[in-house]
């Protein structure tokens, strides 16, 4: 399984960005998929998951600004980000684990090579 990410760049602060990642395979649509993120000199840190059923997490940070989601006829994955902050600022990676539903970074086995997103002014 190979992940490619995309959609990154740079935007100022109240400004959106959409991530898109495709994944080969043919089991896309049976598998969690999730997005992380790691800031410079920062540890990997959850941004939102999706589920093989659709049902999404996010954490706190991002709840009510980022939207998850995926179209399995195209084996995509996006991340809507609104209300970006320079905190957002990082390498944003894709995702996929062999499970159906992931919760725990280790649960995924699968990575894209990242796309790192800027917010400044």
């Amino acid at each position: 399984v190979q992940l490619q990410a995309s959609g990154g760049g740079l935007v100022q602060p109240g400004g959106s960005l959409r991530l898109s990642c495709v994944a080969s395979g043919s089991r896309f649509s049976i598998m969690a998929v999730g997005w992380y993120r790691q800031a410079p000199g920062k540890q990997r840190e959850l941004v939102a998951a999706i589920d093989s059923g659709g049902s999404t997490n996010y954490p706190d940070y991002v709840k009510d600004r980022f939207t998850i989601s995926r179209d399995n006829a195209k084996n995509t994955v996006y991340l809507q980000m609104n209300s970006l902050k320079p905190e957002d600022t990082g390498v944003y990676f894709c995702a996929l684990s062999g499970r159906s539903h992931a919760r725990y970074v280790y649960e995924y086995d699968y990575w894209g090579q990242g796309t790192l997103v800027t917010v400044s002014s």
